[in-house]
């Protein structure tokens, strides 16, 4: 499905490249783009043209696939013919990272930066493109490789570029760069990422307010000094394996479905959907084994077990850490908790080994005095944790941010807790956080994209970042400002009509999102969706059997 600029943008002319699409061309442009930035700031920098593919037919397209990037984009690249380029850059502060990026023939004047993801993010960048033929930029972040490999951390300059810097210096170039190609500069600009490139969202629209338009955010680990080791923590609670208290993995689906059994209906409907999670009166007693057979049930030490998993990390002196995953969650334990074996324990300690310094680390070390030291140092001054975002919003930034209430990597407490800090911090300057900000949380939706499997929760709301699990597009039943989130904050910082709600998607087959089966409106917190209506299954009517209450209960 291909998406044309759908949206009422009258301000827009559709602009054409004016350059060639070869590698001598793209570095006479780049050679430009330097000599104006040095000549106006006090930062130099060095361009240096990698490679440039006109993407013109399915067969160039995965030519660029197979030679350059060794990944499936979305298959409708080519519909845009765009330049797909990448350029490698130095600067007299140290930085030193490569970006990507896609110049379609026919520009509207729109540029989208995408997230990093292990590199630069190609197949995100590639479904930017459907929004009316934007330009589309991407960082590697500094490195080639996933950011828990140790090879790209050799000193300070690496993780600044990691925690910041390479993402903003994408942007100055990636910027200018469009301007040189088109003979135009941009008239909207936005950011998308999610998880980690979330993080890379906050940071950028904190300490750039200028960079973006407007800002979307999914799943944001946006505390990095925090959450790299609360993913480490909640670990720990299985070790040593084959202890008494460990849960084994074959009782994760027990839990899974006596949560939903409870907690669906409490929520107003019958829907295979775990709604309200932190509203939910769970019982955990009742999978406690009433006799030798354990395989349907718990011990009492592994109901304990289960019980730390559903708390918050408080440690010394009660003192709060971190958010806890929630109820409906439990989906993504044998991948993220894992039974206390020390492959999935040891996975967890790259952050603390390779960007905190402590290479003989172990689980056993973990105590409050290393949340100290991590969130002392903060490599790379990467942790997003500054909530005053007056400056993003006096200027007129929009922010779109979303996070899945069955998230067990990133827990939807910490987005919670950002936006209550932002809130506080906007009113204390007598300002109304909605006009520049909203937030939505998705029932039953995991980390980025999915549902559980005992579940039956719409998911899926478009945008670059969550259309980029796949190479064809997942249906949506209308491409509008209420279906796709990337044409929703475009709405909004285009036309000013801001999103009073979210309509998610689900399929019949949900690993294979081809065929739709229903849809559900998402409201902004701290307003949750509650059921009005009689039919849960027609696609067309099912969103509008939902009307938005006020949300009672705490998610920190």
């Amino acid at each position: 499905m291909k998406v044309n600029a759908c949206l009422p943008l009258t301000t827009l002319l559709a602009s054409v490249a004016a350059h060639s699409c070869s590698l001598k061309s793209l570095q006479s442009v780049l050679d430009t783009v330097s000599t104006t930035l040095n000549s106006n700031g006090t930062v130099s920098y060095n361009a240096t043209a990698d490679y440039a593919y006109l993407l013109d037919t399915s067969e160039a397209q995965l030519a660029f696939e197979t030679d350059v990037i060794d990944q499936t984009v979305w298959e409708g690249v080519y519909n845009y013919t765009p330049c797909a380029l990448r350029v490698d850059v130095t600067t007299s502060e140290g930085a030193n990272f490569s970006f990507g990026a896609y110049l379609p023939s026919t520009w509207n004047q729109r540029l989208i930066a995408v997230a990093p993801s292990g590199g630069i993010d190609w197949k995100a960048a590639s479904h930017a493109l459907r929004y009316g033929g934007a330009a589309v930029i991407g960082t590697n972040n500094g490195h080639d490789m996933l950011d828990f490999e140790a090879a790209w951390v050799t000193g300070e300059n690496a993780l600044l570029d990691f925690g910041w810097r390479a993402t903003h210096e994408t942007t100055v170039v990636g910027k200018a760069l469009i301007a040189a190609w088109y003979g135009t500069s941009s008239a909207y600009n936005y950011f998308t990422g999610c998880s980690n490139g979330a993080r890379h969202a906050f940071k950028q629209l904190q300490s750039f307010p200028e960079d973006f338009d407007g800002v979307m955010a999914g799943s944001p680990a946006w505390w990095t000094t925090r959450q790299q080791l609360w993913n480490l923590k909640q670990t720990t609670y299985q070790a040593p394996a084959n202890s008494s208290h460990t849960i084994p993995e074959a009782l994760f689906s027990v839990i899974s479905d006596e949560v939903l059994r409870q907690c669906d209906p409490q929520d107003g409907v019958v829907d295979k959907v775990v709604s309200d999670p932190v509203g939910c009166n769970l019982d955990l007693t009742t999978l406690l084994c009433d006799s030798s057979d354990s395989t349907q049930c718990l011990t009492k030490e592994q109901l304990g077990t289960w019980a730390k998993l559903y708390s918050d990390w408080v440690d010394v002196n009660q003192t709060w850490v971190f958010s806890h995953a929630l109820p409906g969650s439990e989906d993504m334990w044998s991948n993220q908790i894992g039974q206390g074996g020390e492959e999935t324990i040891e996975s967890q300690y790259w952050y603390i080994q390779n960007l905190l310094g402590l290479a003989n680390f172990t689980w056993e070390d973990l105590t409050y005095d290393t949340v100290l030291l991590s969130d002392s140092l903060d490599p790379g001054n990467a942790s997003a944790t500054d909530f005053d975002l007056s400056p993003f919003y006096n200027r007129g930034g929009k922010l779109i941010h979303w996070h899945g209430l069955s998230d067990a990597t990133v827990p939807p407490g910490g987005s919670v807790y950002f936006r209550d800090n932002v809130y506080e911090s906007t009113a204390r300057q007598g300002s109304s956080i909605d006009d520049f900000y909203r937030m939505f949380l998705v029932p039953g939706l995991e980390h980025c994209s999915g549902t559980p499997s005992n579940q039956d929760a719409a998911w899926y709301i478009a945008g670059p970042s969550q259309a980029s699990y796949w190479t064809s597009l997942p249906p949506n039943p209308v491409d509008d400002a209420h279906h796709d989130s990337m044409l929703a904050l475009m709405d909004w910082v285009e036309q000013g009509n801001a999103p009073e709600y979210l309509v998610y998607a689900n399929y019949m087959n949900n690993s294979n999102p081809v065929e739709l089966k229903k849809t559900r409106k998402v409201c902004p917190y701290p307003q949750q969706a509650k059921f009005i209506g009689n039919n849960t299954s027609e696609v067309d009517s099912h969103e509008d059997n939902w009307k938005f209450d006020t949300l009672l209960n705490s998610y920190g």
